[in-house]
């Protein structure tokens, strides 16, 4: 038992709860308190590598433009049988090369049994020759077809794909302007243009074809990104309700407490997302070979593992650094710290007490009764107002008075006293 004797120090504290359950449950609960918005220049730093890395790539290695975006002629045909790609593939280039003059530009497999060649714009008569050359080399089930798109028609379809990226980020900045404020809007695009980037980048490294299906890919990240992002700020307006006119929390610690709530929650979602497109991939590549299929899956896995980061490591940092910036939150942090520096209090990165240092601790006099000591609840546990006690009076002596002893009431006596049981009339 702690005595008064052991409290007599110039600092006394309050010892930190320890948390209660292992590291998935309080993560699967959101009651774990865990720091995440407290290293976030690292996360800075960690998104800047990304980002320029990813316009290097852009830069440098470039991207790999279908037909669709940049023009050409294309032709399609069976792999015979008895055959394999590799064995035709090897064939195909002297055969076309051959037939149209020009080397061709990628070929490639499409599907289980199909071989695509995709070339630069060739006329009527290159067309003709081409597609005589394969047919007498390989004699495909079929024949051979092919298709043509102009250079007008892909730089169109290019100023499209930009045009629709351009008018989804504005529209997302007016929603969550509207829906928010301006400082949390500035974070939320920020994140859904580094998410834009580095999905560009790793499929600028990576090499795969541009298609429209890309396109299509992007513009479905994004919006799953954005989707993460607002169940986040959500949280985070729930938490900061009221906040200026109360001294609990800070604006970082109740953004941090909404991080908290709803990270298993991003993970769950993002996790349950990847595992379809992950075998889109998987069955893309290594079954169906090239083709839709492949270039959609690719963009999706990246696009939905780099927005489920952002949401998470950059929106919300972001919006905490820019919202730090208003005179209003800054005026409520100072009067909070200054209220626990007053009151001796240690919290959590959610701003829950967790410790009490410096609270001075009365000294009783000799001859009187010491002090009650009164020990903090434990987490969880309701606590209990300790009854009033009324102070005993005493006689000038400095000693109590004595109680009178209490006398038995007297018996009535006599003839009147004894009821006898009749009623008066």
């Amino acid at each position: 038992m702690t005595t008064v004797d052991e409290l007599t120090s110039d600092e006394a504290a309050v010892p930190a709860p320890k948390r209660s359950g292992t590291f998935l449950g309080r993560l699967s609960t959101g009651t774990g308190a865990f720091d995440i918005l407290g290293p976030r220049r690292w996360y800075y730093i960690a998104s800047l590598v990304l980002v320029v890395l990813s316009v290097l790539f852009i830069v440098i290695r470039g991207f790999n433009f279908g037909i669709d975006f940049a023009g050409g002629t294309r032709f399609t045909f069976q792999i015979p049988d008895g055959q394999s790609y590799s064995q035709v593939q090897e064939r195909t280039v002297d055969v076309f090369a051959g037939a149209a003059g020009v080397p061709s530009e990628a070929i490639q497999q499409i599907g289980t049994n199909q071989v695509q060649i995709s070339s630069v714009s060739l006329d009527a008569q290159q067309v003709a020759a081409v597609k005589t050359a394969l047919e007498s080399a390989f004699s495909p089930v079929g024949g051979v077809s092919d298709s043509a798109v102009s250079n007008t028609w892909g730089s169109e379809i290019s100023e499209r794909a930009i045009l629709a990226v351009v008018v989804f980020l504005v529209l997302v900045a007016i929603f969550i302007w509207i829906r928010y404020e301006r400082r949390v809007a500035v974070g939320a695009v920020i994140s859904t243009v580094h998410d834009l980037v580095v999905t560009a980048g790793i499929y600028a490294a990576v090499g795969f074809e541009v298609t429209p299906a890309t396109v299509i890919g992007l513009l479905t990240i994004l919006g799953f990104s954005l989707y993460d992002t607002v169940v986040v700020y959500d949280k985070v307006q729930e938490n900061s309700k009221g906040l200026l006119s109360l001294t609990r929390r800070t604006y970082q610690e109740a953004a941090n407490l909404a991080v908290n709530q709803t990270l298993m929650r991003s993970i769950n979602t993002s996790l349950i997302a990847l595992l379809p497109v992950a075998g889109l991939l998987v069955a893309g590549v290594a079954i169906l070979g090239s083709g839709t299929l492949k270039d959609l899956a690719l963009v999706l896995l990246v696009g939905m593992l780099v927005g489920a980061y952002s949401s998470v490591f950059v929106a919300v940092p972001l919006a905490v650094d820019l919202k730090n910036r208003d005179p209003q939150i800054k005026q409520h942090t100072a009067r909070v710290l200054a209220k626990r520096k007053q009151e001796g209090l240690t919290v959590d990165a959610d701003g829950d007490p967790i410790a009490r240092r410096g609270a001075p601790v009365a000294v009783a006099p000799s001859g009187t009764a010491a002090p009650r000591v009164i020990t903090p609840p434990k987490p969880g546990v309701k606590p209990t107002r300790p009854a009033a006690r009324k102070p005993a009076a005493t006689t000038e002596s400095g000693t109590a008075p004595a109680r009178p002893a209490a006398s038995a009431p007297k018996r009535p006596t006599g003839k009147g006293a004894r009821p006898t049981g009749k009623r008066g009339r």
